[in-house]
C-alpha cells in the first residue's frame, strides 16, 4: 500500500470511529456498534503505526520521532500534493 492509500485509509477509518462514537453515545447497549467501534479503533492504531514506520510521524503529540527531529520533514502529511482526490469539482 502506498502513502496515498494508506491515508485515505486512516481517514475512512477515522471517519468511521467517529459515526460509531456518535452512535454509542445514543445507543451505548448495541454490542455489535462498540464490537465495531473497538474493532476499528485497534486497525487505525495499527494503520498509523504502518504509516510512522514507513513514511515518518503523521501527527506531532502521541508518536515518537526517530533522531533528529521527525515532524518536520517534507512533504506534510496534509499537504495538497499528497492528499487524495476529494472531489475538487464540487462548488
Amino acid at each position: 500500500m502506498n502513502r496515498d492509500e494508506l491515508l485515505q485509509q486512516i481517514t475512512a477509518l477515522d471517519f468511521y470511529i467517529i459515526d460509531l462514537h456518535l452512535y454509542l453515545n445514543t445507543h451505548p447497549n448495541d454490542g455489535q456498534a462498540l464490537e465495531l467501534y473497538n474493532a476499528s479503533v485497534r486497525k487505525v492504531k495499527e494503520l498509523r503505526e504502518e504509516y510512522t514506520q514507513r513514511f515518518g510521524m503523521l501527527l506531532a503529540n502521541n508518536t515518537e520521532s526517530r533522531q533528529p527531529w521527525q515532524w518536520i520533514d517534507d512533504p506534510w502529511p496534509w499537504q495538497r500534493a499528497f492528499n487524495f482526490n476529494l472531489g475538487e469539482d464540487m462548488g
